[in-house]
């Protein structure tokens, strides 16, 4: 069985060694000090182990069943969502006010990429119900706030998102769920949706359900759709609960992987629904949604990619197969172990400097989103929104990858269930799907972020990286070398792919968007090209300094080398590939393929 330590040590070294979260101006950062950081994810990582993946293979071969209407969660998960809620796990960034700690996103994102490793389908539950009372807290009046929020935020009621119906998917103004005026000012919904994570189970008292439905007689299209607050069981003025709502799990979606978490189809039978936000403008409130959740989908391709690498790890220093072509390494016994061999070492390090690097850019990218909400820093706003479609869809490309390579370290052992391999390869492939799939990803990078305020967040980025090249350039040749230059090289490949789409996109947008995808991944492979030449100033000043463990920093440059060598050149393939237009994708008519 696969086992999980949790990386707080990394986690540490980013929060205070290169991010220096403490000395920020981000109001709330003056509490995250190295001894307070250090115990929250100690505890974290301690539930994470020994209690969430212990029930990780449980719910991979358990899975959820329905029984009349009800759904049951695998053996253990009630207990386990228990712990979690009586620990304040759900609510450790949510506002005070409704039962939150009120703790930085930052430390919240940290978390949950343990809660994720030890245990994805678990952490969804969870998850989603973060993101419903987040787009509650953004949009809901006062009273749906007071009714809502106190419940969702420790986890007694869940939550969930129903975007999707089974003929459209990402083209949300097909849908046809209705929402029905009434004289009280509610609504009655009808329809189906599908796909819907947590949409019924059996670890919670209520179900809030936010369910995106068209108001009779509004516009036609995306414009059309509003959001509505659509309970399991309808709340009486004094809290309690009341009538069963119109609402039912249909049935329970057979997948490939995430078996532990309820994918249900929903029916929605007239059910009473209650407006959040304004009429037509559903989207809008759903976003605030939708951006976070596409940040933590971003983080569960990480997730996925960290236990993979562990695991894969120690059977490469466990399984004896062949001999050190250099020489025996292991003479005494009948072969080597698999690590000796320079194959297994490039894979290792591909996934190693994967992690390390997605880490780095995930809490960068969460520390953004504090600066945005709480000090009001729209220029973070701006960036993170710009980097929002690389995080979620780069990472979870990557990070599959990552998994799957995992899996090839333990050969035919990789194929097998009991070795566990296969899981974590099936559970982070759908993270490549919901919450807007991949390439959507990139149509959304490509065609609205980086003209977004008149391109003036790409910008801003690309005066980022050159401020960094040019502030850290001459101190040491051995950084210039193995760190800014190929830095300043990737971001030259990005620039010139930028140039190329507003050159040629405007005569044929088609040249644009059959390059969008390789923009997409040349953009995080900049991006972790940057936060490794970051982590390399910070672990050569710890050196520098005389730390007592130089292990850990020489490792963590070696690590970034490898990266910055190995794994950052692929900026001139993409970029090879976007230039050579749209003809090579588009020649084809649809009847020859």
């Amino acid at each position: 069985m696969p086992s999980y330590t949790a990386p707080t040590k990394d986690m540490q070294f980013i929060l205070h060694e290169m991010l220096k979260v403490s000395q920020s101006d981000v109001p709330g950062y003056d509490e995250l000090e190295p001894e307070f950081t250090s115990a929250v994810l100690e505890e974290a990582g301690k539930i994470s182990s020994e209690v969430l993946h212990p029930l990780n293979v449980v719910g991979d071969t358990q899975g959820c069943t329905l029984e009349n209407g009800v759904v049951r969660t695998p053996e253990g998960f009630k207990a386990a969502f228990d712990q979690m809620r009586d620990g304040g796990w759900p609510g450790l960034d949510m506002p005070e006010e409704f039962g939150g700690q009120n703790m930085p996103y930052v430390l919240n994102t940290a978390v949950g990429e343990m809660f994720s490793s030890s245990n994805q389908a678990f952490t969804m539950y969870q998850g989603l119900t973060h993101g419903a009372a987040s787009a509650i807290l953004a949009h809901g009046s006062d009273q749906q706030k007071a009714t809502y929020l106190p419940k969702m935020v420790s986890c007694e009621w869940t939550g969930t998102m129903n975007l999707t119906e089974s003929h459209c998917g990402t083209d949300l103004g097909l849908m046809r769920t209705k929402a029905d005026p009434q004289d009280d000012g509610s609504y009655k919904i009808t329809g189906q949706k599908i796909f819907i994570s947590s949409g019924e189970h059996d670890m919670a008292d209520n179900i809030i359900h936010l369910v995106l439905a068209k108001i009779a007689g509004g516009p036609e299209g995306i414009k059309g759709v509003s959001l509505f607050i659509v309970p399991k069981f309808l709340v009486n003025e004094d809290g309690s609960l009341g009538a069963r709502n119109g609402v039912a799990c249909g049935n329970i979606e057979e997948k490939m992987g995430i078996h532990g978490n309820s994918t249900c189809v929903m029916n929605y039978d007239g059910a009473t629904g209650y407006l959040l936000g304004e009429e037509h403008k559903g989207m809008r409130a759903m976003f605030t949604m939708m951006n976070e959740a596409r940040l933590g989908v971003g983080m569960q391709g990480l997730a996925q990619a960290e236990i993979a690498y562990q695991n894969a790890l120690f059977y490469a220093k466990d399984r004896l197969q062949g001999r050190d072509v250099t020489g025996a390494k292991n003479p005494d016994g009948p072969a080597d172990p698999l690590i000796v061999h320079p194959d297994i070492r490039r894979s290792l390090m591909d996934q190693k400097s994967f992690a390390e690097g997605a880490r780095a850019f995930i809490l960068w990218g969460a520390s953004m989103i504090d600066s945005a909400h709480r000090k009001g820093d729209k220029d973070a706003d701006g960036l993170v929104s710009l980097l929002t479609p690389v995080i979620k869809g780069f990472l979870t490309d990557q990070g599959y990858d990552m998994t799957v390579q995992a899996q090839q370290v333990y050969g035919g052992h990789g194929y097998i269930e009991e070795w566990g391999m296969s899981q974590f390869t099936r559970d982070a492939r759908i993270a490549m799907i919901y919450e807007g799939a991949n390439g959507v990803q990139a149509l959304d990078l490509v065609g609205r972020k980086l003209a977004q305020d008149g391109g003036k967040h790409v910008m801003a980025f690309f005066e980022m990286v050159k401020s960094f090249a040019k502030e850290n350039a001459g101190k040491d040749e051995a950084f210039d070398r193995d760190f800014l230059e190929p830095l300043k090289s990737a971001s030259k490949d990005l620039q010139a792919a930028g140039m190329y789409f507003m050159q040629q996109g405007v005569k044929n947008p088609n040249n644009a968007l059959a390059g969008s995808y390789d923009f997409m991944h040349m953009f995080g492979h900049v991006c972790l090209g940057l936060v490794w030449a970051q982590m390399a100033l910070a672990a050569r000043a710890a050196l520098d300094a005389g730390t007592q463990d130089p292990t850990f920093y020489e490792t963590k440059l070696a690590t970034g080398r490898y990266y910055m060598a190995r794994r950052l050149p692929a900026t001139k393939m993409h970029l090879a590939r976007i230039e050579s237009g749209a003809d090579p994708v588009m020649t084809l008519d649809a009847a020859n393929f």
